[in-house]
């Protein structure tokens, strides 16, 4: 009987290959997200040649037609879908190594729910005290509180009972309470108000400033750049508390800084677009399988490229599909990740 041994020269060789692979798949990705975004960018009611827009973008031209049309509304809602579904899957990633638990997200867990009721305070209430100026800061402040609150009480509940199943029922029952206190709200508030909440709580990235932009990639980039720094104690916490421990980690600096960096990226997406759902579920999945690693170095990188792939051709679908009727963006994704995430489940794939 004969035994094989692997050379230290293969093991190189298997890892120059697995990183060609991964770059491949890095370009693949960003090839994909940026057709997508000029498409979504050219085609519409007026359709604009790609000609029209190289020369509209180079010039910065915001005379014409045109140049208004991809300056101050086309570009903004692109790039917002594109940070917006980077960001969920972002926090989608960090909650499902946070539970060690495959089928986690912030929608499924209340986050968004509870990011919601607290923005229909501030939307369907006088909560402003009329300072009308101050509504785009108190919305986003609202739903940060909201995501935080429903957090807390998730994780101070999940200390306890140690079963995937249990924090899975917890989550779906503070988004039901959540739900049913905003249809509350909602009985109580005048029409012109619950016109306005019915249409961001269908979600949509329309409309988008490019103050709103600056904000996003400042406050979601350092957010994503302090994730990316955990990124090595994010790999020993998948092995469990004890080991990552043992590794020099502070657990409960660790735990306070996973959990704050998933609230503030689904928070400020929801403040923003209203709920989308599945991308932050979904998104990590398809990341781990692409790219075939569980190294959170490489995976938080890549679910931000693919989270922004998938949510910009899904906000490209609502805005075209039954043109001109707009589709909320959260029915678009939910056909999307649904799916993917039933067939993962069926062929036993979803796993950390």
């Amino acid at each position: 009987m004969t035994t094989t041994t692997i050379q230290p020269t293969d093991i190189t060789a298997l890892r120059k290959l697995s990183g060609k692979r991964r770059s491949i798949t890095y370009t693949l990705f960003c090839a994909i997200l940026l057709i997508i975004m000029t498409a979504s960018v050219m085609v519409g009611s007026v359709p604009i040649s790609l000609d029209e827009l190289v020369s509209i973008l180079v010039t910065h031209d915001t005379a014409g037609v045109n140049g208004f049309i991809i300056w101050k509304i086309r570009l903004p809602r692109a790039i917002a879908a594109a940070l917006g579904g980077g960001y969920l899957a972002v926090a989608g990633l960090l909650l499902q190594v946070f539970f060690r638990n495959p089928i986690v997200g912030p929608f499924i867990l209340g986050i968004s729910s509870g990011a919601t009721l607290m923005v229909s305070f501030v939307m369907l209430t006088s909560l402003t005290l009329g300072f009308t100026v101050l509504n785009p800061f108190m919305a986003t402040l609202a739903a940060f509180t909201g995501a935080y609150g429903v957090m807390v009480i998730v994780v101070a509940i999940a200390g306890r009972v140690k079963n995937a199943v249990t924090l899975l029922i917890v989550g779906l029952m503070m988004g039901y309470l959540c739900h049913a206190v905003t249809s509350v709200l909602v009985a109580f508030a005048e029409k012109e108000k619950i016109k306005g909440f019915v249409l961001w709580q269908l979600g949509s990235f329309s409309g988008f400033r490019w103050s709103e932009i600056e904000i996003m990639i400042i406050a979601g980039g350092l957010i994503c750049l302090l994730v990316y720094a955990l990124a090595k104690p994010l790999n020993a916490f998948l092995l469990g508390e004890e080991y990552a421990a043992s590794m020099g980690v502070n657990i409960k600096l660790f735990r306070l800084l996973i959990l704050l960096s998933s609230c503030a990226l689904a928070g400020m997406i929801t403040s923003v677009a209203g709920p989308v759902a599945f991308v932050g579920l979904a998104v990590p999945h398809m990341v781990r399988l692409a790219f075939g690693t569980s190294d959170n170095r490489i995976l938080i990188p890549g679910s931000l490229l693919v989270g922004a792939v998938v949510t910009c051709l899904c906000d490209f679908i609502a805005r075209m599909v039954f043109s001109p009727v707009e589709l909320p963006i959260s029915a678009i994704t939910a056909f999307f990740g649904a799916p993917i995430v039933i067939g993962l489940l069926l062929k036993r794939k979803v796993v950390l």
